[in-house]
């Protein structure tokens, strides 16, 4: 008989956690579609075009690959927004898994999300920016991990502080990133049609190794999702706002590809090692290189700072189903934000820049600790969207995913695929990752597990 309770009517950890000891409906639209834009446009947008065009044969083939991104990750956003705006909480993904599946898996995502997946993101994210500041004002011998720490250090401050300081910066970064981008797109398309590339292409296309590197481009649209709770009337605007962010990415990313063919070709395009520097010195000579430094910089600044705001709401919830976290699930009510989280989250990624100081490459090293890991748990979130709908069919969905079961099932095979790819392609950083995962489980098995009806105070 127990099994069959509506669990739609027995209260669930962090539902709506809102209120004087929670996180309150203080964002607006353009504050979280901030959020989603900038951690979406890194830095990837400036590495992985060669790449895609080294495999992708055709300009054709290419740009519909960059579409096709787009679609999925938009398909998606359509998933995440039933689930957000059914089940809004701070704790984003931690919630759904937990409501799906229990508070064990549950847990297990938090503690990737502080051990792995978000801190990861962080540091290789500091990284990247430490790696173009360091070219711009190098700083001696460890110049990008001092880099990296410093930005670490600052984005944690302003999170810290106010939650109105870290989504302000937020919405000035992207503003900055998005208008870079418009700058490179300007140059290819002003620049003139290139002539002819000193690089081919292969002329055989490999469209799933081309969406693995397209896909990784557009990653980190779901982090929308974890400030569902904050956001005003978010239970209605989150699905226009997670699709309405993916569609103006996915624009950009055509336009700013369409540039690069325009002034490089399809060959020029893969025999690029820097395909935006290359275009910008085609187009404004050497400064431009100086120009593309700023831009990657900026851009990776950008979604550091998306990825401390979102990071911290998970392990801020993480702290209220558990008693003995109970100090990491305080709500820093003077500035609106998960205080403590904010400062643990910081501390891992710190050891992380740290390790990485040591490492051949300390970007590539964080790539390989967090992607087995990052897609395990969404291709588990989009399951759970399915598990929902079946054990709770009574719950309140001011949004529904079109065309389901179809489009859910195509989130999940996608998931898996970039799953599979990331254990079959990367290094032995992807072991370690999955190690720490398994030390969550161990960690499990000394904490006690509260009933699903409670949550801490």
């Amino acid at each position: 008989m127990e099994r069959s309770v509506n669990r739609s009517s027995v209260p669930q950890p962090d539902l709506l956690a809102t209120g004087p000891s929670g996180p309150r409906p203080t964002l607006g639209a353009r504050h979280v579609a901030a959020v989603v834009i900038g951690i979406v446009i890194g830095a990837g947008i400036f590495r992985t075009p060669s790449l895609v065009a080294g495999a992708a044969g055709t300009e054709t083939v290419f740009l519909l690959t960059w579409l096709a991104g787009g679609l999925l990750s938009i398909i998606g956003a359509l998933c995440y927004a039933e689930l957000a705006s059914a089940f809004p909480s701070a704790g984003g993904d931690y919630h759904f898994l937990t409501r799906a599946f229990g508070r064990r898996l549950g847990f297990l995502y938090a503690w990737a999300r502080l051990s792995v997946i978000q801190t990861g993101s962080l540091a290789l994210l500091a990284f990247l920016f430490g790696d173009y500041a360091s070219e711009i004002v190098p700083l001696g011998r460890h110049s990008s991990a001092l880099y990296a720490a410093a930005a670490v250090i600052a984005l944690t401050g302003i999170n810290w502080i106010h939650v109105h300081r870290g989504t302000g910066s937020q919405l000035w970064l992207t503003i900055l990133e998005v208008g870079g981008l418009f700058a490179v797109i300007a140059a290819g398309l002003l620049v003139g049609s290139a002539e002819a590339s000193t690089t081919e292409p292969s002329g055989e296309s490999s469209i799933g190794l081309v969406l693995v590197f397209v896909l990784l481009t557009y990653g980190g649209w779901s982090e929308g999702a974890y400030l569902s709770a904050e956001l005003r009337g978010g239970r209605r605007r989150i699905a226009g706002v997670l699709v309405g962010s993916l569609v103006l990415v996915t624009l950009l990313y055509l336009l700013v590809n369409f540039a690069y063919l325009r002034a490089l070709g399809l060959g020029g395009v893969a025999g690029s090692d820097a395909v935006a520097a290359d275009l910008m010195e085609r187009a404004v000579g050497p400064a431009g290189a100086v120009l593309i430094s700023l831009l990657v910089a900026v851009s990776a600044l950008t979604s550091a700072n998306a990825t401390s705001i979102t990071g911290a709401r998970t392990t801020y919830a993480l702290g209220r189903n558990f008693p003995q976290l109970r100090w990491l699930g305080r709500w820093k009510m003077r500035g609106e934000t998960p205080g403590n989280a904010l400062l643990a989250q910081a501390a891992i990624a710190l050891l992380l820049i740290g390790a990485g100081t040591f490492a051949r490459d300390g970007f590539q090293m964080a790539v390989e600790y967090t992607a087995p890991v990052f897609w395990l748990f969404l291709l588990l979130v989009g399951i759970s969207l399915f598990v929902l709908r079946v054990r709770e069919p009574e719950a309140e969905r001011p949004f529904r995913v079109p065309l389901y079961p179809l489009l859910p099932a195509i989130f999940c095979l996608t998931s898996f695929y970039l799953l599979y790819s990331s254990v079959a392609y990367t290094g032995t950083s992807a072991l370690v990752g999955v190690g720490i995962l398994a030390l969550g489980a161990v960690l499990l098995l000394f904490l006690r597990v509260p009933p699903e009806e409670e949550t801490c105070p």
